[in-house]
């Protein structure tokens, strides 16, 4: 049903005179370039200071004299300012320190492991490095690789090939112990974004070798499953330390 209603029956139930009254009468304007403009109030006017007093924010700019609120930079002291007094973050003594020798490592446990595996994502036909690791979301790789941990040892049943950083000496057995193989790498963050992002790289960097004294004693070592371990003695690092007569 078509309803169709005449100006009078439109502003009876208007109040005669009111602004909502003319509005409902009033023609709409056709919209073109020329008719484009902002909502009232869309656009705050700049307040221009300091052009004479004639216009009331002269001289001081509308900040008074002196006090805290006339200075420079707003008024608003900076943050963690206490008025002048030694503020808390150097009032009392600190504890601990970073350690600049430290790694941090993220911890990958053999049952988060064995369970991504039995879900089916991570193949355990395949040689399961970092990359695996972070891409099928088991780990969220930081800055210096994945760490396995002897977590839920008796959950594992599945043997693999893993490629990770460090492994510990719980963890290299029970890998073993089911027939599997791990191997420890070391990557620098260079390398590690390449493993992990090669679609990054227009040509992939050289894989570094360790350069402190522990890294390359800790890597060359076959206790810890270290890849340099079964380097030629032509292509072993040299050791770093100097023996004195």
């Amino acid at each position: 049903m078509l309803l169709t209603a005449t100006v009078k029956d439109l502003t009876a139930r208007l109040a005669p005179g009111t602004r909502r009254c003319y509005a409902t009468l009033r023609p709409l304007t056709r919209i073109a370039l020329n008719t484009l403009a902002d909502n009232p109030g869309a656009v705050k006017r700049v307040k221009r200071v300091g052009r004479g007093s004639s216009s009331g924010k002269g001289k001081t700019c509308g900040r008074g004299q002196k006090g805290q609120k006339a200075r420079a930079g707003n008024g608003k002291p900076r943050l963690n300012f206490e008025g002048g007094q030694t503020p808390l973050s150097k009032k009392y003594p600190k504890r601990g320190f970073t350690n600049i020798h430290g790694k941090e490592y993220t911890v990958l446990n053999l049952d988060k492991l064995q369970q991504w595996i039995d879900m089916g994502r991570l193949d355990a036909c395949r040689k399961i490095t970092m990359k695996e690791l972070n891409d099928s979301g088991c780990v969220k790789v930081k800055a210096d690789g994945v760490q396995l941990l002897a977590g839920g040892v008796e959950q594992l049943r599945t043997p693999v090939d893993l490629e990770v950083s460090r492994a510990s000496t719980q963890a290299i057995a029970a890998i073993e112990a089911v027939g599997g193989r791990i191997s420890c790498v070391y990557h620098n963050a260079l390398g590690l974004r390449a493993l992990l992002h090669p679609e990054k790289f227009l040509k992939l960097p050289k894989q570094a070798l360790p350069t402190k004294k522990r890294d390359v004693e800790w890597y060359s070592d076959a206790k810890h499953r270290g890849y340099l371990a079964n380097l030629p003695e032509k292509m072993a690092i040299p050791s770093t330390t100097t023996e004195v007569a």
